[in-house]
């Protein structure tokens, strides 16, 4: 069973549910916003593919926490306080499988070869 992390108002989270919804594809969703999420995955996440890649940096949220506070983003720990606190600074969807990534983001293409459609 997969698993979707992201907020359900994001527009690229909702083109991803649709997508899998479409291909008959099984998954559970988990809400940042309504149910949080651990440090402990983050950093379990940050082994995998690297804190860097978990930031959203091109979202209205990290750009509303000011340069200030940006470049106080350094390390891992620092991150995982941030993304902790600030679930929206989560680039999304995230998709795992167990305790896998499978992807991060939407790409169709991607899409099509992972989950052999």
């Amino acid at each position: 069973m997969y698993t979707v992390y992201g907020i359900p108002n994001c527009d690229t989270v909702k083109k991803s549910i649709n997508w899998l919804t479409e291909h008959k594809i099984s998954f559970i969703f988990h809400n940042y916003k309504k149910l949080g999420i651990t440090p402990q995955k983050l950093k379990k996440w940050s082994a995998q593919i690297g804190w860097e890649s978990i930031v959203n940096k091109k979202g209205s949220t990290w750009r509303n926490l000011g340069e200030k506070i940006q470049a106080t983003i350094t390390n891992e720990k620092k991150a995982i306080s941030l993304l902790t606190e600030n679930t929206s600074a989560i680039k999304r969807p995230i998709i795992e499988k167990g305790d896998i990534i499978i992807t991060l983001g939407f790409d169709e293409e991607v899409y099509t070869k992972v989950f052999n459609t």
